[in-house]
């Protein structure tokens, strides 16, 4: 019984090696597929195969004989729209969403699919994730009225379901950091802040008792209705922050929809675009970027920082991965001059789960001299580093940026 259980995981081991490397001769595996694995690997071979393009398809190109850094770009899923819409929903039947993403992503980079995703029968047909709308934003300028309306719809669903994942918490978090930011000495006991307590009263201590004596109570306000934090959102719309711009859309609506929060959108490259009006429906928002072009910090900087009316109880989120196309002495003087007049100043080099990307690391050592350290965000995080920014404390860092 042994012996059948080991032959049968050994074979599973080269059903697996086989679906890898793609049947090339010198595969070694001398395994056959058939029924559903010989459909599977026709999938993979379409994509990863020979003839199967360049571009970054990474490792699982070179696996399967494919040529990661060269060769023709002639693609076995052919040039119809059809075609690739059949090859989309075989992927989706053998494989699951994660895997199915990063495929789609793979054909896009090495096939050249990106004109096809002008197509609405190929739009219906993929798995629509954050990557996929910053390729369909990157092509808005060039979409048909025909595909327009199945590209929002693709978009839509993607951010409604980030804001089901984001929003509830970060309302949560940002409504507790705009109460704790108001302190009292008359605090109720849930709104006592216990560690400004005890240090206060440390010259009360009574050891024989091993107590304190709370003399004076130090607590968090409730914060009072109306607008009590401006908070503007800088993004840098370069083609490289694609995922940054759709994170940041979904938050900037999440923020403006907080009573207590005025929220301002402004999106740049080399000109600079006020979303603001549009903060009501993140979709718009994105359909009003355009990725791609140059990078003006200084010229976006300079627009933001003429909208600033209350700095001492302003938040400036600038997202951008730093390369400056503008003048860079003025670019960081602005970041001084708002932090001296009271700005609670943050920089993200990203807003998403991929961590930071290449960035302008000259820039980034001279805004973390100005007091401004420059770090990737993850969209998880980005609530706490928003409260931590509101309640004029520490920003919670990734240790791996430090």
């Amino acid at each position: 019984m042994t012996g059948q259980a080991t032959g049968a995981a050994a074979d599973e081991r080269l059903r697996r090696w086989r679906l890898v490397l793609g049947g090339q001769g010198g595969d070694g595996t001398g395994c056959s597929l058939s029924g559903q694995d010989a459909a599977m690997d026709r999938t993979l071979e379409a994509l990863y195969g020979e003839g199967g393009g360049s571009g970054t398809g990474g490792g699982a190109a070179t696996a399967r004989g494919g040529s990661a850094g060269g060769g023709p770009r002639s693609a076995g899923l052919g040039g119809s729209a059809p075609q690739v819409a059949r090859w989309l929903g075989d992927i989706r039947r053998y494989f699951p969403t994660s895997v199915v993403q990063v495929m789609q992503r793979d054909a896009i980079d090495r096939l050249g699919l990106s004109a096809l995703l002008l197509e609405p029968e190929m739009l219906e047909a993929v798995e629509a994730d954050v990557h996929l709308v910053g390729t369909l934003l990157s092509l808005n300028k060039a979409m048909p009225e025909t595909t327009r309306t199945t590209a929002r719809a693709v978009v839509r669903k993607v951010v409604e379901d980030l804001e089901k994942r984001l929003a509830t918490r970060t309302r949560a978090t940002l409504t507790g950091a705009l109460d704790r930011s108001a302190r009292t000495s008359r605090p109720r006991h849930r709104d006592i802040d216990w560690d400004r307590t005890i240090r206060a009263n440390l010259k009360n201590y009574l050891p024989e008792h091993r107590t304190v004596v709370p003399e004076r109570l130090i607590g968090y306000g409730r914060a009072a209705r109306g607008v009590k934090k401006d908070v503007i959102l800088c993004i840098d719309q370069s083609g490289s922050m694609a995922a940054s711009v759709v994170y940041a859309s979904v938050f900037g609506a999440v923020l403006a929809s907080m009573r207590s929060l005025a929220t301002r959108l402004v999106v740049f490259d080399t000109a600079v675009v006020d979303l603001t009006e549009e903060l009501d429906d993140p979709v718009d928002v994105l359909f009003g970027t355009q990725l791609g072009g140059g990078t003006d910090i200084n010229r976006a900087l300079a627009y933001c920082q003429s909208q600033i009316t209350r700095p001492a109880d302003t938040v400036v989120v600038l997202i951008s991965d730093l390369y400056e196309g503008g003048i860079r002495n003025e670019m960081l003087g602005r970041v001084a001059a708002m932090k001296a007049s009271g700005v609670q100043f943050v920089a993200l080099l990203a807003l998403s789960d991929e961590g930071a990307p290449a960035y302008d690391r000259e820039h980034a050592a001279a805004l973390a001299a100005l007091g401004a350290p420059a770090f990737a965000c993850s969209p998880d995080l980005f609530p706490d580093v928003m409260a931590a920014a509101i309640e004029k404390r520490q920003l919670p860092i990734p240790d791996k940026e430090l």
